[in-house]
């Protein structure tokens, strides 16, 4: 299921990142600032356990996370993602997924893949700005099948009806959130209209 993150400071941020004009520094943070805005929709349905907690007063009952958490950013780009969701849940693992895209065929190709252990007990949220045709996302998500992983969840920023098309077609089974639905993708691949290469301008090359 798609779900699009409309809230205003979302949009608003979105907004700041999409800008030609923003630095790097500018980029980086509405970047991180952008994904944590999700991160409390994404998270929404996360089951929770009774906890008793000793206040300064006198004991009550608290709720705390009762599955683990696990992030895995598609390199480079999804890097920049992960603050925003490791700020909130602090001990979260991270694993690495590397991918890039053939500026030819457009077709992903895997370099390398760190992942934890245990996937198939945890929440697992795959993060990359940008869903173009999807192929990314896509073998992305079978390699973390294949490694365990039950409940995907597929975060990027602003996304192509190409790509949500192919991850919907190929993976029914996983959530994707985003903050915008761009109209479509260029002859190179690229969203329009997009923010340009995520990757370059979060780490500052061409």
């Amino acid at each position: 299921m798609l779900t699009i993150i409309t809230h205003p400071l979302v949009q608003h941020k979105l907004t700041r990142l999409r800008n030609r004009d923003a630095g790097m520094k500018e980029f980086r943070e509405s970047l991180v600032e952008i994904t944590t805005l999700m991160a409390y929709e994404i998270f929404r349905e996360l089951p929770l356990a009774e906890v008793m907690v000793e206040t300064p007063m006198e004991a009550c009952t608290g709720r705390k996370l009762s599955r683990s958490t696990v992030v895995v950013p598609i390199l480079r780009a999804g890097l920049g993602m992960v603050e925003g969701i490791t700020r909130l849940i602090p001990d979260a693992s991270v694993g690495h997924i590397g991918l890039y895209r053939d500026h030819d065929s457009l077709e992903p190709v895997q370099y390398y893949n760190r992942l934890p252990e245990n996937l198939q007990e945890a929440v697992v949220i795959l993060l990359d700005p940008m869903l173009a045709t999807g192929g990314s996302a896509s073998r992305a998500i079978t390699r973390l099948k294949e490694s365990g992983a039950g409940e995907i969840k597929l975060v990027c920023i602003v996304g192509a009806p190409e790509g949500v098309g192919k991850v919907e077609k190929d993976h029914p089974d996983v959530d994707i959130y985003m903050a915008a639905l761009d109209r479509g993708l260029n002859d190179t691949g690229y969203i329009l209209p997009g923010l340009g290469d995520a990757g370059d301008r979060l780490f500052g090359t061409t």
